[in-house]
């Protein structure tokens, strides 16, 4: 009891006169690793292979993007987790050297632990002719290291996660949500996600005070609060937090007008209504550590959050960055498709198989750089595999993508899904 009364005097001391326009940026699933855990040699060379990430690439990439930050004098950073390649200790310490510089230019930047972050059991380096292991960090280090970062800005600390909520300024705060599961970590790390009972309830909290105070309140996690494409929670449950459903109902009617997330690696933008007719948006921003190389601008103006996507396509060390890591994901997006098939157990002819991940191949990439629109070639293919499966399937029958627009977006956080506006 006593707790709730501080956190509400606490809140009511940050109520102000409504601010100015806000310039946000927003990047997720860096899985930055640092140049002191690597160096060339086979085991560098092998990781290199497994994942089609190149490590000098990869860090031309995130310079280019905070540098662009810089210049476009962002106020506010958002980074949605996956912070490090596998949760190194050092990979940690040379990141937060990356985001203090922008820090120092007067950006503010907050943080939340994905699940390649915290207490990974097999971080490792690539240093010889084999990775060898290397420490990663605790919960309770994660948030010492990122103070800077969000959780020393804090004006409210989730007992149960690291969870968090700080002010973006005053009339707008920010809501980081930890849907790690790092606790439970044995021998890797665990890709599904959840928010704790306990951190719900403490989001409602704060939610309820800030509408009470007409504050805007944005929304950060990992994983995806709301499904992002037909079919992802029976194929991809992982990929969002458990019972993404009722908690998204939660949230929504609590207040919670927008979400940014990550985990899934692909640029995309959806939406929850609640039984109750409220909406929540949850805009996933793809990974700086894959084609398509995503990050986002926006402008918080008068209650309306304008979001606009940007691409990086070439870096000075690789001019085609593009085009060589689009290659690489269709490989590895054709070899796991077929992995996954046959991991099912289910017996397809070989013509069926090969027909579904052709399918699966052309819609992953796509869909990772948001607003699919089909070609004649995906739409061929989908004839075809829908042909053998004796479906009657027609191309308006298909859903592709989920609305609203995915890559350029005008959100109204005082309105319903129906004031949406596509800039």
């Amino acid at each position: 009891m006593r707790e709730s009364v501080f956190f509400f005097l606490l809140c009511l001391s940050l109520t102000a006169p409504a601010s100015g326009p806000v310039k946000i940026g927003v990047i997720s699933d860096v899985h930055f690793l640092s140049q002191k855990l690597t160096s060339e040699s086979e085991a560098l060379a092998a990781f290199e292979r497994a994942t089609g990430r190149n490590i000098r690439d990869l860090h031309e990439v995130l310079d280019s993007v905070l540098l662009d930050f810089q210049k476009k004098e962002v106020d506010v950073l958002l980074v949605s987790g996956d912070l490090t390649n596998h949760g190194e200790r050092q990979s940690h310490i040379d990141l937060t050297e990356k985001l203090e510089r922008i820090r120092q230019s007067g950006t503010k930047v907050f943080v939340v632990p994905g699940n390649h972050d915290i207490n990974v059991p097999d971080s490792k380096a690539y240093t010889g002719e084999r990775a060898v292991s290397v420490e990663s960090i605790s919960s309770d280090e994660f948030a010492q290291r990122y103070a800077p970062f969000g959780y020393g800005d804090a004006f409210c600390r989730d007992t149960s996660s690291l969870s968090y909520a700080a002010e973006i300024n005053e009339r707008t705060w920010l809501l980081c949500f930890d849907t790690n599961r790092y606790q439970d970590h044995t021998n890797t790390s665990i890709t599904g996600g959840r928010i704790l009972p306990q951190t719900v309830q403490w989001a409602e909290s704060i939610l309820r005070v800030a509408r009470a105070r007409n504050i805007a309140v944005l929304g950060m996690m990992h994983h995806g609060l709301v499904e992002h494409m037909p079919y992802q929670s029976d194929f991809f449950a992982d990929y969002l937090i458990e019972e993404w459903q009722e908690n998204a109902g939660i949230l929504a009617d609590a207040g919670l007008k927008v979400v940014f997330t990550g985990h899934f690696h692909s640029n995309d933008i959806s939406l929850f209504t609640s039984p109750s007719g409220n909406t929540v948006y949850d805009v996933e921003t793809a990974s700086l550590a894959m084609y398509p190389f995503a990050y986002r601008t926006m402008q918080l103006v008068d209650g309306k959050l304008s979001i606009d996507t940007h691409f990086v396509t070439s870096v000075s060390g690789n001019p085609g960055l593009a085009d060589q890591y689009r290659t690489q994901l269709e490989a590895v997006t054709r070899r796991v498709a077929r992995s996954r098939i046959k991991g099912s157990g289910i017996s397809l002819p070989v013509e069926t198989e090969d027909a579904l991940v052709k399918l699966i191949v052309m819609m992953q990439l796509i869909h990772v750089r948001g607003d699919e629109v089909p070609d004649d070639e995906i739409k061929s293919a989908v004839r075809s595999f829908a042909g053998l499966l004796d479906n009657e399937e027609s191309d308006p029958d298909f859903l592709f993508d989920f609305p609203p627009a995915d890559n350029r977006l005008v959100i109204d956080l005082g309105t319903t899904s129906s004031d949406v506006e596509k800039d």
